[in-house]
């Protein structure tokens, strides 16, 4: 009997602690936190994550479980951290959806909008399957083990029962929504050079028969230049957005060691 309650005391409650941070950041990730995964499955797999990762997360949890006050402020500070950590894994996925627009307004395409599933937003058609590309590449690459590694290794970083550095968490996220901007800023660049050339070629021809409708025959020419160079760079495009999110997510694991 000592035995099942000290079980329902501390094993229960550890758990509820495990589950508040891995369940919040699992269910904000891109991939399998995406709004086209049903609310079901994502608190079933935030489940079963808990449950697998449970003894290595063990050592970590308070012993004894303090008083029920105490433990409440725990839950909440596990859940800005499991907010905070999935959050990051969001802003670094936003590059695509950044480089996408930006592709788009240089290709001619800016009004052309979808539905993309990866934002569960309007957006562009660009970002729309560069996002959902990056979604696929995530679970190939095998990149999910390092966001599950690194929810193991925040342990480390964001102790339970210590009260997290706001102004240390704000400065990383402003740090990851800049860096998400210049990734995805990069990723349009050699958009943005043939668009900037076209129009040189579209003002000088201009100039030099001002009664043609320059910008009337020269859309076509727009979109397909631009069509051709994203069939020409696609590849590198995103093995670079691959590496700029493995350097981002390896934060937590080189701060935790």
């Amino acid at each position: 009997m000592e035995t099942l309650d000290t079980f329902l005391v501390s094993g229960i409650f550890a758990f509820m602690l495990i589950f508040v941070r891995i369940g919040t950041a699992i269910t904000i990730m891109p991939g399998i936190g995406d709004s086209f995964i049903p609310q079901q499955i994502r608190l079933f797999l935030a489940l079963g994550m808990a449950l697998v990762l449970s003894p290595m997360i063990q050592p970590f949890v308070p012993n004894p479980i303090p008083a029920i006050p105490v433990l409440f402020s725990l839950i909440l500070m596990e859940f800005i951290v499991g907010l905070f950590i999935g959050t990051v894994a969001r802003i670094l996925m936003t590059a695509l959806d950044v480089a996408g627009m930006l592709i788009s307004m240089t290709s001619g395409l800016a009004n052309a909008q979808v539905f993309n599933p990866a934002l569960a937003a309007q957006g562009s058609i660009t970002g729309a399957l560069l996002s959902m590309t990056g979604v696929v590449l995530l679970f190939v690459t095998n990149l999910h083990h390092m966001l599950i590694y690194g929810l193991v290794e925040s342990y480390q970083m964001f102790p339970i029962g210590e009260v997290p550095d706001s102004g240390s968490m704000a400065e990383m996220m402003s740090r990851a929504v800049s860096a998400s901007f210049m990734i995805g800023f990069q990723i349009a660049m050699p958009f943005i050079v043939v668009a900037l050339l076209l129009y040189i070629g579209m003002g000088v021809l201009s100039r030099l028969m001002p009664q043609i409708q320059v910008f009337m025959l020269t859309l076509p020419l727009q979109i397909l230049l631009s069509m051709i160079t994203l069939l020409f760079v696609v590849s590198s495009v995103m093995l670079f957005w691959l590496t700029k999110f493995e350097e981002g997510m390896m934060f937590f694991l080189t701060s935790a060691g």
